[in-house]
């Protein structure tokens, strides 16, 4: 169990001495059951709005432990609300549920042996964003808070997301009516860091991750013989004018004091030796740190594509999709949350400054209905990176997490827990 039982034994001196006994000894009790979940989840990962073994596994065990459970939100996505016995605010706990489309390489005996369709084509589905972690932390969590249940002074809103990405899960739970439904106060997220040891939290305000759009340019000139190249419109030079002119828009049309990242990951045009084909495609993302910066890339590479294809007698058709809002963690949400990882883990553990990064997460669509903090819990130093074939979740890491959560609402929701 990867040091499971000395993480235990050190958790107890790691801590401040003020955490009550029953939260140090029933996580402790609980994570053997965390670390089996969090396996069976890893062993059976499902793609984005088709969590059905995981959000049915979910509403059964919050089904079993009493709480008021709905299900089909967004589809595949799940919500459990545990009433406090004393009236109080609600604070949402939230955990992301969906795999991703990579063929797993760790050779682990839980490892995934899962293959479906995707775009067409057959592929490997793989836990390597750590998602299984987030939703066994959360399942166990669960467990604990609603055995305590009659002296939370407030509610605990559970939710489980489904389709975090690229597929829209978040922003499609608050078109369904998640927030009214299930009206809350303050909203916590997290997600493992690669690079950073376990034991380590980051809490961080502000923006903490970047704003994501995906875009395809379809370039139409016309087709034609590959040796009478002057009878034809070739798009190919005309995606090669342009592919150069969009590097300018980080380079020279965005501000020192700005980022932003501009990358065309995919170029297709033509099928044939001797044809100029009728159309070139480029695709691929863009990432900045606000919506104004996004919302003004988008309209250059519209006015850049549209304009240079037309110079060369050609057309542009630019398809421009914004999936994720930047992350912003609300300053005092933030500052609770620090907090309470300091009193975990002690404040020379927690890292409460910091650069955003430029993945992107949509947990942010969430944190622009509720004020909240999307936290980060170390992975470990020789972690693999995220959305890679050899990553896996730090066991020894979730009791970090699963303590966060449970100290969180034992904060949030002061009571003499039992």
């Amino acid at each position: 169990m990867r040091n499971f039982l000395l993480i235990l034994s050190s958790f107890a001196f790691n801590i401040s001495a003020d955490l009550k006994v029953s939260l140090d000894q029933e996580l402790k009790t609980l994570m053997p059951k965390v670390i089996e979940w969090r396996h069976d989840i890893h062993e059976h990962p499902e793609l984005g709005n088709r969590e059905f073994r995981t959000s049915n596994k979910v509403k059964t065990h919050l089904e079993s432990l009493g709480i008021k459970v709905e299900s089909g939100i967004a589809y595949t996505g799940v919500v459990g609300l545990i009433e406090g016995g004393k009236p109080g605010p609600t604070i949402a706990l939230r955990a992301d549920m969906d795999a991703l489309p990579v063929e797993e390489k760790t050779g682990l005996p839980f490892a995934s042996k899962v293959r479906t369709k995707y775009l067409g084509n057959d592929v490997g589905v793989m836990h390597a964003c750590g998602h299984d972690a987030h939703v066994a932390i959360l399942m166990g969590v669960a467990e604990f808070l609603a055995k305590n249940k009659s002296e939370l002074k407030g509610n605990v809103m559970l939710i489980f997301q489904p389709a975090e990405e690229g597929l829209g899960g978040a922003l499609a739970m608050i078109e369904d009516g998640l927030f009214e439904q299930f009206p809350c106060d303050r909203l916590y997220a997290m997600h493992n860091g690669p690079g950073l040891p376990v034991g380590k939290f980051a809490a961080v305000p502000g923006v903490r991750t970047a704003a994501g759009a995906f875009f395809d340019i379809t370039i139409q000139g016309k087709g034609g013989h590959g040796a009478f190249p002057h009878l034809a419109i070739d798009p190919i030079p005309i995606a090669g004018e342009l592919i150069g002119s969009l590097q300018t828009l980080v380079s020279r049309s965005t501000s020192p004091n700005e980022s932003a990242v501009f990358s065309i990951t995919k170029v297709h045009s033509g099928d044939a030796y001797n044809v100029i084909p009728d159309s070139a495609v480029l695709s691929g993302t863009v990432r900045t740190f606000s919506m104004d910066k996004m919302n003004d890339i988008e309209a250059q590479v519209e006015s850049l594509a549209k304009g240079i294809a037309q110079a060369h007698g050609g057309s542009a058709e630019i398809s421009f999709r914004v999936l994720f809002h930047p992350v912003v963690n609300e300053e005092a949400a933030t500052a609770f949350a620090g907090d309470v990882c300091s009193n975990i883990v002690g404040e020379g553990n927690v890292f409460r400054s910091g650069d955003p990064g430029t993945g992107s997460e949509d947990f942010s669509f969430m944190a622009e209905k509720v004020p909240g903090c999307y936290l980060i819990v170390g992975n470990g130093e020789t972690s693999s990176p995220l959305h890679n074939p050899n990553y896996d979740f730090n066991d020894d890491a979730l009791v970090y997490g699963g303590s966060f959560f449970a100290r969180v609402i034992e904060k949030e929701l002061p009571a003499e827990v039992a």
